[in-house]
């Protein structure tokens, strides 16, 4: 696919990204984009190369590899080559109900796994699929597809994340009416709230949710099914309920004097609030929101809630995932003194091992944004490897003043270092789904904390009750809650008709 020689004529290009000392005075997303001539280089890149590993979604030594939704990603790259969008599209929104979300914050698999990477550098197939859903909205291809026949049937989703959108778009249009619940404010769950802007901009997922109320999905927010909406009733009114409400236990962190320190907060609820008073007015939004937010003066305005508790402090992240990254790219924008990322492994090998080859998820040293853009700020890495945190020190008031870490395979106390610390925030994952939502339809946990479901389905142990995502599998990624909200709603469809075409 693509030009028969084009991985020998064209370099690796990705989107460039504007200066750090820039983009971290708001949370614009800063990622600049190809134009079209570049941008059908690297779709000539794509190698004819009989094998697509990057389409597989396989599992190789415990990790994924390859498109979950197994994308036809030969297929849309020889389109952008060409020239055809339109096409392009078409390939690419046979597997891909998002590919506006999974362009931007996917870590892609696929790239790992192909095979033009090998030898050389992989084809950008994150950048050109956003390439081609971006076209098409701006072109205005992207139209609403209002299903020509309804079925009747009746279907609630509970939670708006990656999943319960998916599930949504997936069954309204197969003529289903679809009801999604959140209990939010805004849908968009874990995109809307978990994803900052500068990544994920909020602007685009409230596109999707227009597009999708446009095509008939109905969503009601403020709705905590369970709590301040009886799940009975729910699943009185509807034919088939969805349980979409993520991992949102968070995992604790056992250290020493942790339960009554003040300044320590769960990362998902911190990235939370930022969101919450970007969306408010209380940060600057776009660069161009800067005139009234004068980052170096913060005396001369009234500071929100979210950057009161970072402003000039030293923050420590516990994590390594892309939580954590993204809570150091937060806290830099909102004025932190320092910052350090704490993880327990030990730093991975600059280059691939023996033990893990090609196509294996590579597991080698690299950078993210956040930890580029601290790099920039303070002249070094913010991570330390090999920790972990022991105790937590407190002043008079209760606040947390510092940490005592020590070398993760240590025994021995007297290795311990103190870190300043005027924040922590705790990216260390999920241990299941929040208990009640379960609880109030009756369906059982399994000891992960997960819903209940037989091995490849869907349903749980009330019949007419569905779970998919993060709350059926555990913690995961965005494309995996997509590619399990595609399948669910395939068995949704199967029980509400007695077959499926999807």
């Amino acid at each position: 696919m693509g030009k028969m020689t084009g991985f020998l004529e064209y370099p690796r290009i990705e989107n460039s990204t504007e200066n750090i000392n820039d983009r971290l005075k708001s949370f614009e997303d800063f990622h600049l984009s190809l134009n079209t001539e570049k941008r059908r280089e690297q779709g000539a890149r794509c190698m004819d190369c009989g094998s697509p590993f990057c389409q597989s979604g396989m599992t190789l030594n415990g990790s994924v590899i390859g498109c979950p939704l197994h994308n036809l990603i030969p297929e849309f790259n020889d389109e952008i080559y060409r020239g055809h969008m339109g096409n392009a599209l078409s390939r690419l929104l046979k597997t891909n109900n998002f590919p506006e979300f999974t362009g931007r914050v996917c870590p892609a698999l696929c790239e790992k796994a192909c095979i033009c990477g090998l030898n050389d550098a992989p084809v950008t197939v994150r950048e050109n699929e956003l390439y081609i859903i971006e076209k098409a909205f701006e072109s205005g291809i992207i139209k609403p597809r209002i299903p020509k026949k309804r079925s009747g049937k009746n279907v609630a989703v509970i939670g708006s994340g990656p999943a319960g959108l998916t599930v949504a778009d997936q069954l309204n249009h197969r003529g289903h009416l679809v009801t999604v619940f959140e209990k939010a404010s805004r849908p968009g769950g874990l995109l809307m709230y978990g994803i900052p802007n500068m990544k994920l901009p909020k602007e685009i997922i409230n596109r999707r949710i227009e597009l999708m109320e446009s095509e008939g999905v109905k969503f009601v927010t403020g709705a905590d099914i369970g709590r301040t909406v009886p799940a009975e009733d729910v699943e009185n009114e509807f034919d088939a309920v969805v349980l979409c409400c993520g991992a949102r236990e968070p995992r604790k962190l056992e250290a020493e004097g942790i339960e009554n320190a003040e300044g320590v907060v769960f990362a998902v609820d911190f990235l939370t609030e930022v969101t919450k008073d970007l969306l408010s007015g209380k940060l600057p939004y776009h660069s161009s929101d800067m005139s009234g937010f004068n980052l170096d003066e913060p005396e001369k305005r009234q500071m929100s809630e979210s950057e009161k508790i970072v402003r000039n402090k030293d923050v420590l992240i516990v994590g390594g995932g892309d939580t954590a990254v993204d809570c150091v790219a937060t806290v830099l924008r909102l004025g932190a003194k320092s910052v350090h990322q704490i993880i327990r492994k030990p730093p991975l090998p600059k280059e691939r091992t023996a033990d893990n080859p090609w196509p294996e998820y590579p597991k080698v040293w690299t950078q993210d944004y956040g930890q580029k853009e601290a790099a920039d700020v303070f002249g070094s890495d913010p991570r330390i490897f090999g920790t972990v945190i022991k105790k937590i020190n407190v002043d008079e008031n209760g606040n947390i003043k510092s940490v005592m870490t020590s070398p993760s395979k240590s025994k021995d106390d007297g290795e311990m270092k103190e870190l300043n610390c005027g924040l922590l925030l705790l990216a260390t994952g999920f241990s299941g789904c929040e208990n009640y939502v379960p609880e109030s339809f009756g369906i059982e946990t399994d000891n992960k904390g997960n819903v209940k479901t037989d091995e490849n389905s869907f349903v749980t142990t009330d019949n007419k009750v569905f779970v998919s995502g993060d709350m059926r599998s555990g913690q995961s990624l965005v494309v995996k809650a997509m590619e399990e909200g595609r399948k669910c709603a395939a068995e949704v469809d199967k029980f509400l008709m007695g077959y499926s075409t999807m």
